[in-house]
């Protein structure tokens, strides 16, 4: 990852890059998951109620969500080279005050350190992965995604056999993932210091030909299709153990496997969807991964647990793919605003799962969880909105066919 290795100006993909921040995006989300992995604990040992356990949250969320596209403003206008590496302290200092916080405002303080670090990474990290795609911009966006889905994934089980087991002061040792996180993201930042002209240059580079009106269209499009996505797969990673457990008898250990089997699935779908949009057109992955898994969330309510599990990985496979091609969309659509978009959306991401998870808690409660994804399985005909998205291919293909014909 020198600044001398493969460069982006010839076309040529910087899979080092990509693979480095990949994984400090693994390392990012798993450490995220040890503050709800404490949540049992300190609820006990400090007496808190539910609604200052959802404080916790609401801290972690606002500065996670909001500070997001503020962020990625203000650096697309004035690129901070080392502010990955600096994220990452941030989130190592929130681990070490989480694993010795012996009061509620310092659980406060912990969740917003973390909540930090964590709005800072996601739309710069975004911006070097595309600068380092040479042109393959959702493979990349895909490979530097599917790095958080797996630390999604593999964080719940780490807390349940170190934090748990161990109690709040092993928290600690997971600061040394974070330490690491930010060696790596320093030698990144040299590398995106170093080719920061290239992508500016870029940056300034003629865009699309739809007018503001047609923008703000397709960006609204965008985040009702985020909005649909993401709460349909907050209510599986919130309440599908407890779904199955309630519904199928299963054992809690039996369950996580089967949540960890549905995460595995998301992952993979977000690998796979980038890509195809590349080659295929990002409208027609949107299109396809929302609407094209109404059929399979329709039946899920209604099917044994075999079938039950066989669904939620075709349609964690499927709607998860949709999420790189969102990204990447919104950037082509506002040429010049990176960090702006990609912190937009990252943001909305992580916004959403909170309300989200809030609001379909009060439902279930005020019902049953069987009736939570029977009401949810209609949140992908939003997909139907894809429709009317510009097609960005035909869009970028005028100016070379005015060209040939004069």
């Amino acid at each position: 990852m020198s600044p001398t290795a493969s460069a982006t100006d010839h076309g040529k993909t910087v899979f080092p890059i990509l693979f480095a921040l990949s994984a400090c995006h693994m390392l990012n989300d798993m450490n995220q998951s040890m503050l709800a992995a404490i949540y049992p604990t300190v609820k006990d040992d400090m007496n808190l109620s539910f609604a200052q356990i959802g404080g916790i949250t609401l801290a972690f969320q606002v500065t996670a969500s909001l500070l997001q596209p503020l962020i990625g403003f203000f650096t697309d206008k004035k690129p901070m080279y080392r502010s990955l590496s600096v994220a990452m302290l941030f989130t190592l200092l929130g681990l070490l005050l989480l694993s010795v916080a012996t009061s509620y405002p310092l659980l406060l303080g912990a969740a917003m350190l973390v909540g930090s670090g964590s709005a800072v990474f996601h739309p710069e990290s975004s911006r070097v992965a595309r600068l380092a795609s040479g042109g393959r911009h959702g493979l990349a966006q895909s490979l530097f995604q599917v790095g958080g889905n797996f630390g999604s994934a593999v964080g719940p089980l780490l807390a349940a056999f170190i934090v748990v087991v161990r109690g709040q002061g092993s928290i600690a040792w997971f600061a040394l993932g974070a330490l690491l996180a930010s060696i790596i993201l320093w030698r990144i930042g040299a590398w995106y210091r170093h080719h920061a002209i290239a992508g500016t240059a870029r940056r300034l580079a003629p865009g699309h030909r739809l007018s503001r009106r047609q923008t703000g269209t397709a960006l609204a499009i965008l985040v009702c299709l985020v909005f649909s996505k993401n709460v349909y797969l907050v209510s599986i990673s919130s309440f599908y153990t407890f779904y199955l457990i309630e519904t199928f008898h299963l054992a809690i250990r039996d369950a996580q496997i089967c949540l960890f089997v549905f995460l595995g699935a998301v992952a993979a779908g977000t690998l796979l969807g980038g890509p195809i949009g590349d080659r295929i057109g990002r409208k027609h992955v949107i299109w396809v991964s929302i609407l094209g898994v109404v059929p399979f969330t329709l039946a899920l309510p209604y099917v044994g647990l075999y079938a039950t599990v066989a669904l939620s990985v075709v349609i964690g496979l499927i709607l998860a793919s949709a999420f790189s091609a969102i990204v990447v969309f919104g950037q082509e659509l506002v040429p010049g605003r990176v960090g702006l978009i990609a912190g937009l959306f990252f943001g909305l991401a992580f916004g959403v799962a909170g309300v989200g998870a809030a609001l379909l808690g009060m439902v279930a409660d005020h019902t049953s969880i069987g009736f939570v994804y029977r009401l949810c399985g209609f949140l992908p005909l939003f997909g139907l909105l894809a429709a009317f998205l510009p097609d960005m291919r035909a869009l970028a293909a005028l100016p070379l066919a005015a060209e040939a014909k004069a």
